[in-house]
């Protein structure tokens, strides 16, 4: 009788414990990273960011900051050709601001108009460098027009001017003075008054609503044409003869 045969113990390796030995290689952990499409992402430790969210710095509140801080503005006003120290606002009753008057007055200075709602009544705002008294204030005209009469009476610290239909306060600064104008018949006086009373160099909030942004064409610098020769006229071309 043939007793059965036995198989050595080392030829009987279940394909179970071949799986688990290949799973058993592979540490805990690795493989790819959650959120990872090719798992090229490391740990947590060692994880990077790129892409939009890296350049929110530049472009998000900061930059929007730089553009309203006191360097920003003072920018906004450069473009416009008026000193920085220049720039004031006011405040009257009734009257809002006519931002696209702002700009540039004489070499630096600054003007800006203002405007009733209900009557459309105009209230000019000016600063310039320069000083006023007694002796120089009836030299300049309200009206800004040569062989206009103007008459001067102290009021206070201000000085209130007419002439030629207009009427005008002008209050002296630090190297400057800040002038109040309208038309006689239109801007009553007391507001002329109490509006150059409340002329002050702007906050930053104040700034920002009142001088225009910086366009890009301002900043610049000039294009540097190629295609034209150091020489003649300028032209594109010079190999011509008379005539053309």
């Amino acid at each position: 009788m043939r007793r059965p045969t036995r198989l050595s113990p080392s030829l009987l390796v279940p394909a179970a414990l071949v799986l688990l030995a290949a799973c058993g290689t592979e540490k805990p952990g690795a493989g790819p990273a959650a959120g990872s499409p090719d798992g090229s992402a490391g740990s947590a430790g060692s994880a990077r960011v790129t892409g939009p969210a890296a350049s929110t710095a530049a472009t998000g509140p900061a930059a929007s900051t730089a553009a309203t801080g006191r360097g920003g503005l003072d920018a906004r006003a450069r473009a416009l050709g008026v000193a920085p120290e220049l720039v004031h606002v006011t405040e009257a009753p009734g009257y809002a601001l006519a931002r696209q008057s702002v700009g540039v007055l004489g070499d630096d200075g600054f003007s800006a108009t203002y405007v009733a709602r209900e009557t459309g009544a105009r209230l000019r705002l000016s600063v310039e460098r320069g000083s006023i008294d007694a002796r120089t204030c009836p030299e300049r005209p309200v009206g800004d027009l040569p062989g206009e009469r103007t008459e001067c009476v102290r009021d206070g610290g201000l000085w209130y001017r007419t002439g030629a239909g207009r009427h005008e306060y002008a209050r002296p600064g630090d190297g400057h003075v800040v002038r109040v104008s309208g038309e006689a018949d239109a801007v009553p006086r007391d507001v002329l008054r109490a509006a150059a009373r409340a002329a002050h160099r702007p906050g930053a909030a104040e700034a920002a609503a009142l001088l225009p942004p910086v366009s890009p064409a301002a900043t610049a610098p000039p294009v540097e044409r190629g295609d034209l020769p150091p020489f003649g006229d300028g032209a594109p071309r010079n190999d011509v003869g008379a005539g053309g």
